[in-house]
């Protein structure tokens, strides 16, 4: 799955989730980052205000987001 930052510099890790749907609410995504259920860059990101830039990657549930 490809996001594309659409003009803005970054986006946070918890609302990348909630943006896309992988997460229901914000209270889920940050449950999900706390829990260590997410990884950027292959390894376990716990930071969930996490700014994602151009070229990250995240793992989350079997999906692979490539930030673009």
């Amino acid at each position: 799955m490809i996001f594309e930052l659409k003009g803005e510099e970054y986006i946070e890790l918890i609302k990348l989730l909630k943006l896309l749907g992988l997460a229901e609410s914000g209270g889920d995504a940050k449950q999900y980052v706390d829990d260590g259920d997410v990884m950027v860059n292959n390894e376990t990101e716990y930071r969930r205000r996490k700014k994602l830039r151009t070229g990250d990657v995240v793992d989350f549930l079997n999906q692979k987001i490539e930030i673009k």
